[in-house]
Formats: structure tokens, C-alpha cells, sequence
């Protein structure tokens, strides 16, 4: 008899936030759904120009939302917000964790937690992430990636974050079928030639780097601060050792992975 393999579907909503089915569970990822054109101040402002594909209220009961951090309203919004505060389960940051108290949960990288909802049970584990160049961290703040196991398969979800060393180990730890990538090269006026997110040249590199099957960008649309254009990311991915690994999701739309 062969292995049991979990049925999974992908809806994408916009920026960093997918809805994924894997078997009986039901999870989310960064769910950032206001309504646009919204604005965001702070040190570096925010500007939302499109809003999501589905709204709040058209999401099902959430076993799992996975939150790859919550000091950016591009990750985590108003509206996010209360749609952590009806999920069964929250993973994120230790840091976040703290500070939205209630269902969530901080993971270290490399700790792991099982979830099971009917008959699915997954395994998530915390990856390592840096959410701009080296010695920002205190201004960026924490960030985590997630890795996803489930009967039959693997996910990564990067979270937000620049291709950096410690990205190798997942590759060494995992073997990774799907890989949700955040890209869309984040700059803001105020830092100049910094990135805070990964070009459409590193996605391609850390691809490589984890020997993804399949790669999937997310983190590219919507706001003003994701200004690389989506045709460098097809581009980055026309060499022929990543040759059909790249797969784009159709906004709203449910997707068998």
C-alpha cells in the first residue's frame, strides 16, 4: 500500500498572506486584510494600494495562523488582527508572542509543534529569518520563517527576509516540495540602497540553495515599499537548473499544490 499523501490547496490573498487546506486543517499565513488604499505611519511609512483577494469575513474557521512577525502592518493589520483573535492556534515569534498574548504562541528557531485537526496532523517548525541587512535587527525587529510537514510533503514559508547564511541550514534539514518565497525587494526612501525583503535574484539563489521543487512568490503586490516589478522574478527563473520549478498563484483562487 503507498503512503498516504495529504490533499493540499493554496489561495492567494495578497502580499504575504495565503490560505492553505492540507487535508483536514486549515491555516493562514501573515493575514494583512484591510481594505485599500490604506496608510500606515511610523519611521517608515506604509502605503497599501490594493486590497486582498478575500476578505475577512469570507475565510473559514482557521486552525493555524502562521505569523512571521507582527511589527508590520503589511504582515500583520487591523483587521489581521481580529482574525488572530478567532483562530484556534497562533505561531509566531517569541517576541509577538508576548505582546499579542491570548492563542499565540513564540518559537525559537528550530523548535517545532504538532497540530492536528480531524485527521491531519502537521509538524511546523521555526526557521531562521532577518528582516534587512546585517546590524538592523533592532530596528527591524524579529522575524521567523516556518516549515510545514505534513503526510506526503513539505512547505516553507520564508517569512520576511534577506537571503543570509543561516538560510542554508533549512536546505541541510529539509527536503522542501513547496517553497512560499517573500520578495518583492523591500527599500524605503529613508534607508536608500537597503533591502528588506529578497530581490527577485536572491529568491532564485536561496531556490537553489534548499532544492525546492516548486517555488512560489509571495510579498511582491499591493504596497508602495514592494516596487520590484513581478516579470524579474519570471526572469530570475528562466535559467535551466530552475526551469518550471517557479509557479505564480492566481489571487482568490483555491490551487491544488
Amino acid at each position: 500500500m503507498s503512503p498516504r499523501t495529504e490533499a493540499v490547496t493554496a489561495t492567494y490573498l495578497g502580499t504575504a498572506t495565503v490560505l492553505l487546506r492540507i487535508g483536514d486543517l486549515t491555516l493562514l499565513t501573515d493575514p494583512a486584510l484591510d481594505p485599500a488604499p490604506a496608510d500606515y505611519p511610523g519611521a517608515r511609512p506604509l502605503h497599501r494600494t490594493a486590497g486582498p483577494a478575500l476578505t475577512a469575513a469570507e475565510l473559514p474557521p482557521l486552525d493555524l495562523v502562521l505569523l512571521s512577525h507582527d511589527q508590520h502592518a503589511d504582515n500583520l493589520d487591523l483587521t489581521g488582527r481580529e482574525v488572530l483573535s478567532r483562530a484556534a492556534r497562533v505561531l509566531t515569534t517569541p517576541e509577538a508572542a508576548e505582546r499579542l498574548g491570548g492563542r499565540a504562541e513564540g518559537l525559537a528557531a528550530w523548535e517545532s509543534r504538532t497540530i492536528t485537526s480531524g485527521a491531519t496532523t502537521v509538524t511546523v517548525t521555526a526557521t531562521p529569518a532577518r528582516h534587512g541587512p546585517e546590524g538592523t535587527e533592532q530596528v527591524t525587529g524579529p522575524v521567523t520563517g516556518f516549515v510545514v510537514a505534513y503526510e506526503g510533503g513539505t512547505l516553507y514559508v520564508s517569512g520576511d527576509t534577506v537571503r543570509h547564511d543561516a538560510l542554508t541550514e533549512i536546505g541541510d534539514r529539509f527536503r522542501i516540495d513547496t517553497a512560499f518565497l517573500h520578495l518583492g525587494d523591500a527599500h524605503f526612501p529613508s534607508t536608500g540602497d537597503r533591502a528588506f525583503s529578497m530581490s527577485a535574484t536572491e529568491g532564485a539563489a536561496l531556490a537553489r540553495t534548499l532544492g525546492a521543487r516548486t517555488v512560489i512568490p509571495l510579498h511582491y503586490d499591493s504596497w508602495d515599499h514592494l516596487a520590484e516589478d513581478p516579470a524579474r522574478v519570471t526572469e530570475a527563473f528562466t535559467a535551466p537548473d530552475l526551469a518550471g520549478r517557479l509557479r505564480w498563484l492566481r489571487p482568490g483562487v483555491a490551487e491544488d499544490l
